[in-house]
């Protein structure tokens, strides 16, 4: 395979257009999936890709266009180059068009990519085992997945931007099922290197929930106070995210419009009771991401004239305040917002928050515990309503404690809403969305809502 430095070189260098960015992204993956309690298959995984985006100036301002192949052989330099800017020709004159940046450096540019492979598993495999026999023996079936993936990526342009940043990153995922599978429960992590996952922990948590599981009783639909584990308000923030764009916002189409007030946003506003912050920060620790932008395509979320960019802490809310929207160069321009683009990790605390999810659990006279969200769907962007279902397990609190199980349910929320309706707050961990598994850096505490609308009784297991 030819090194990602030359591929640049070679394509930079064949551009005959004002200039050219160059990404190239090579990821190896580690990966174990089981079932039944048996390791089922494993393997090392590499693959490759390489973006060219064409910057050429036409009457009017600056058109911009993009091609993206799994792989470029020696002989196709020149044809990609060509390609790109033809596309680019075609596109016309980009609406987010600004200053290219040139001339930057970061990161070991001419190292190779170091690939992971089943060496990270060295201690995580054998406690594994140790965990299918232990389950086995008490009629126990395990199911789910491990991942590694080391990912490189390079950039560079024909105005001298050559900038890299290595992202490891791990997850396990394992959904338990007892009583002819009958019961089920999911834990899940995330790790950058899996020295930090403890299958004793994982374990227990899969028993301590099949166990509440013996206990089962039906409760009608309604607004409850709800505990949401880590997970679950990862999933629930990240949402929130995802609605964040500025240009939207300033355009009316989402939450984040003010209502009667076209072109204005609820930047200002304050979301939260409490004083939660929610940002993105490339240097938190265990969740270190890309300091710079990376765009292979312009979108409300980013842009490719941005590449390279070196980025800054996102601050979303600072002290339960909605701080900032998503916005690019250009579209802090037509907004009139500051330029803020968005990191690769989030992260959500109440400063000087303490306790874990039994501490949250503890403070709960009479509400549920609900474990994971599933089939999340958005039913009406303006407001943020979403829809989904809970799934492997919702649990009865009564007097601080867990007392069984209940039905699961259909539930009806907006998050954005869900802020206002925080009413403890526990520490921030890392931990693992569900239902959006690509969001993969997040650190984010367990909570307690009120009145979460448990809209209908669903009969998913």
């Amino acid at each position: 395979m030819i090194a990602p430095q030359e591929i640049i070189e070679r394509i930079t260098a064949a551009a005959d257009y004002d200039d050219c960015f160059v990404i190239v992204a090579h990821n190896s993956q580690a990966n174990l999936r089981w079932a039944s309690s048996t390791l089922t298959t494993n393997g090392v995984i590499t693959e490759q890709s390489v973006t060219v985006i064409a910057f050429v100036a036409i009457d009017g301002g600056m058109a911009t266009g993009s091609i993206t192949r799994t792989d470029v052989k020696a002989d196709e330099y020149e044809e990609i180059a060509r390609a790109a800017g033809v596309a680019a020709r075609a596109a016309g004159k980009a609406e987010d068009a600004a200053e290219l940046l040139t001339d930057s450096h970061m990161g070991d540019w001419g190292a190779a990519h170091a690939p992971t492979g089943p060496d990270v598993f060295s201690k995580f495999a054998p406690d594994l085992g140790e965990m299918f026999r232990r389950s086995q023996e008490d009629s126990i079936e395990l199911f789910g997945y491990a991942e590694h993936t080391h990912s490189t990526v390079w950039i560079g342009s024909k105005g001298g931007v050559r900038l890299r940043h290595d992202q490891p990153a791990g997850r396990v995922e394992m959904t338990g099922k007892s009583h002819n599978r009958t019961r089920s429960t999911w834990e899940g992590r995330a790790t950058r290197d899996f020295s930090d996952i403890s299958i004793g922990d994982i374990d227990a948590g899969i028993r301590q929930r099949l166990q509440w599981q013996e206990r089962t009783s039906q409760i009608v639909p309604g607004h409850y106070q709800t505990v949401a584990p880590s997970g679950a308000v990862a999933d629930l923030m990240a949402y929130i995210l995802y609605a964040s764009p500025g240009r939207d916002a300033h355009e009316g189409r989402s939450v984040f419009a003010k209502k009667g007030e076209p072109g204005k946003t609820r930047v200002g506003e304050t979301l939260a009771k409490l004083p939660i912050n929610l940002f993105s920060d490339c240097n938190f620790p265990g969740l270190e991401a890309a300091p710079f932008n990376v765009a292979t395509s312009s979108s409300s979320y980013g842009s490719v004239f941005d590449n390279g960019i070196a980025l800054k802490n996102f601050d979303f809310m600072l002290g339960g305040k909605l701080e900032n929207l998503i916005t690019t160069r250009a579209s802090s321009v037509t907004t009139g917002l500051p330029f803020a683009p968005f990191g690769d990790n989030m992260i959500m605390e109440l400063p000087g928050a303490s306790g874990d999810l039994d501490s949250i659990i503890a403070k709960v006279t009479s509400g549920l515990l609900l474990t994971t969200l599933w089939y999340v769907r958005i039913v009406d962007p303006v407001s943020y309503l979403l829809t989904g279902l809970t799934r492997d397990g919702v649990y009865e609190i009564k007097d601080g404690e867990v007392v069984g199980a209940v039905n699961n349910f259909r539930w009806n929320e907006s998050p954005v809403d869900l802020l206002s309706r925080i009413s403890a707050v526990g520490a921030t961990e890392i931990t693992a969305t569900r239902e959006l598994e690509g969001f993969g850096r997040t650190a984010t505490p367990p909570v307690i809502f009120e009145d979460f609308n448990m809209s209908t009784v669903s009969q998913a297991n």
